[in-house]
């Protein structure tokens, strides 16, 4: 007994000692990654900048320490880390040069690639050099790519020169045969964000919308990557056309789409030879981690003058959920209207530019996020900055605004709403088995039962508060635009644009990215001194990690292992928590890039 007892204890023991010490080695890490966020990178004469596109590319990057000490994060890269970092290669004579490593970039929207393409052409500007080298392009690296004075291939290496094109899931069949119908109510001729789930097949006026915003989005890449390379905009297509894609490499360095050759264990050679230094000498490269760290902790300006860059991304939701997906991906709609009203009453914050990247969501929630902004623009100046889409509640969300800029290939306008509201008598009395009875004191207690079909009267209720909601809308848009409510019907009707097109019809007044909009900002509120403050603010790893849910975690896990069909599974489970009333996009634009 005295045995079994002392085994027991020392069990115990011993699990309490690995405990801990996994507790101290996870601290320590901890302890390392904000050690090493702090500390400011020392530059080498003659060093270059290394960019390797892999991962996500997404308007800002955030850590997930809980997942990093699991080892499953994703790789992200913060669009605002990126252009940071070229900036500062930029004004660094240290920084020779800037080597692209084209790698599986994925999540980038065509307005991310082109704002990140015209920094990496400020860059050249200096006489500095870039390159970009490749086992395989993707169509949308190759377009990032494509500024580099070479583009260097490997000898088996590919790469995808294609053309756009989207394609839109259907599940009206799917729906009919677990038993659920859809009860549509929209405004809008163009607002397809219902048919998924009552048609087979896009309608004819969205299938013309999505073929007017791919041609716009082409030619832009096609003109882009023309004027770089010095090749004939026929001839791109030509090629494209071709099926070039499957074709042997030496094909891609006739058609001049590549430079040369050249195996990755030759490019340290070859870069050696860009800087001029020998070849036993050591190549002194910076990652994009290494540039966060250049020049990080800037003294405020003595001036006393902020510029705040608010970054609103992701659906619009009316207030904070414990959903699968983590909050950095929801504009909240009781988050945004109270860190906008701080920033009202800050009488340091003398403008504020807001970067927007959103499909919309509650029209509710849109409502009262615009007059925030409106409050706001009373105040001081609001300049907005489109990302890669700004769209139906994005664009809500941005018409009141003094100046809004937009890439030429940003996704925006949808001047539209719907609602849905299933009905799932079919699926719960002849498929499962399930019944509902109803005891109510007034006629229209039970409205948006989803066990039983709405009666005549409930849908014209329901289909008059669409048409109210459309109907302001348009003239938030009208009054924020200084159009009237007819113009803004002409160009509504949920039809989406792209930033180029916005431009030409008044919904956009300039092209532009972020830098852009700050420097107008900046005119606009007579200052030329101020500090740069991001909000809403990125949370300490260290703190973060014990306000982390588990939600978030497992988040990170699902998105990891489902890939591509994540943003499906994203959309099923939004439909249960959503605002019945939307000033939605509704569908995934789904551009194969």
């Amino acid at each position: 007994m005295k045995d079994f007892l002392k085994y027991i204890f020392a069990t115990v023991i011993g699990i309490i000692l690995t405990g801990s010490i996994l507790f101290l080695l996870s601290m320590v890490t901890i302890f390392g990654i904000i050690a090493s966020s702090e500390k400011e990178t020392p530059i080498q004469d003659n060093s270059v900048m290394t960019i390797h596109l892999v991962g996500s590319l997404e308007e800002r990057a955030t850590i997930n320490p809980l997942a990093t000490l699991m080892g499953e994060t994703e790789n992200i890269i913060g669009l605002n880390d990126l252009l940071s970092a070229i900036q500062k290669a930029k004004e660094d004579d240290r920084i020779k040069g800037i080597y692209l490593e084209a790698g599986q970039l994925s999540n980038a929207s065509p307005a991310s690639l082109e704002e990140a393409r015209k920094a990496l052409l400020d860059f050249k500007q200096t006489g500095k050099f870039v390159v970009a080298y490749g086992d395989v392009y993707n169509q949308g690296e190759y377009y990032l790519c494509s500024v580099a004075d070479k583009i260097i291939l490997n000898p088996q290496g590919v790469i995808d020169w294609k053309g756009l094109s989207s394609q839109p899931i259907f599940y009206k069949d799917l729906l009919e045969k677990l038993g659920i119908e859809m009860q549509i109510f929209k405004v809008g001729t163009y607002k397809s964000a219902v048919e998924p789930f009552i048609a087979n097949q896009m309608s004819e006026a969205n299938r013309v919308q999505v073929q007017a915003y791919l041609n716009s989005i082409w030619e832009r890449i096609v003109s882009d990557v023309a004027t770089s390379r010095g090749l004939a905009i026929d001839s791109l297509n030509f090629y494209a056309n071709q099926g070039i894609s499957l074709k042997a490499s030496n094909e891609f360095v006739s058609t001049q789409l590549a430079d040369t050759l050249m195996y990755k264990d030759e490019m340290k050679s070859y870069l050696k030879e860009l800087v001029g230094i020998g070849k036993d000498e050591e190549l002194q490269t910076l990652n994009m981690e290494e540039m966060g760290n250049i020049q990080k902790n800037i003294p405020m300006s003595k001036s006393g003058n902020i510029l705040a860059v608010y970054y609103a991304t992701g659906e619009i939701v009316d207030v904070a959920t414990n959903q699968f997906t983590g909050d950095e991906n929801y504009i909240v709609g009781t988050r945004i209207t109270k860190d906008l009203s701080k920033l009202r009453e800050d009488d340091n914050v003398k403008a504020v530019v807001l970067r927007i990247n959103s499909p919309g969501g509650s029209a509710f929630a849109s409502e009262q996020i615009w007059n925030e902004v409106v409050k706001l623009k009373a105040c001081k100046p609001v300049i907005v900055s489109m990302g890669g889409m700004a769209a139906s509640g994005g664009y809500y969300i941005s018409c009141a605004a003094d100046t809004i800029f937009a890439e030429s290939t940003t996704l925006t306008g949808s001047i539209g709403i719907f609602g849905m509201i299933p009905n799932m008598q079919n699926l719960l009395n002849n498929k499962l088995g399930i019944y509902t009875d109803i005891v109510k004191t007034n006629r229209y207690s039970d409205l948006g039962d989803i066990s039983r079909p709405l009666t005549p009267a409930e849908s014209q209720f329901i289909q008059n508060s669409i048409e109210r909601g459309y109907d302001l809308f348009v003239t938030r848009c009208a009054d924020g635009r200084n159009m009237s409510k007819e113009e803004i019907q002409n160009i509504a009707e949920g039809r989406v644009w792209t930033g180029c097109m916005a431009q030409e019809i008044g919904l956009v007044d300039a092209l532009g990215g972020i830098n852009d909009a700050i420097a107008t900002a900046a005119q606009l509120a007579n200052i030329t001194e101020y500090s740069l403050i991001s909000y809403p603010e990125v949370e300490n790893p260290f703190v973060s990690l014990f306000n982390e849910s588990k939600d978030n975690y497992i988040e990170s896990r699902i998105k990891e292992e489902t890939g591509a069909y994540y943003k499906y599974l994203k959309q099923i489970q939004h439909l249960q928590k959503a605002a019945p009333i939307q000033t939605h996009i509704g569908f995934e634009p789904n551009i194969q890039l």
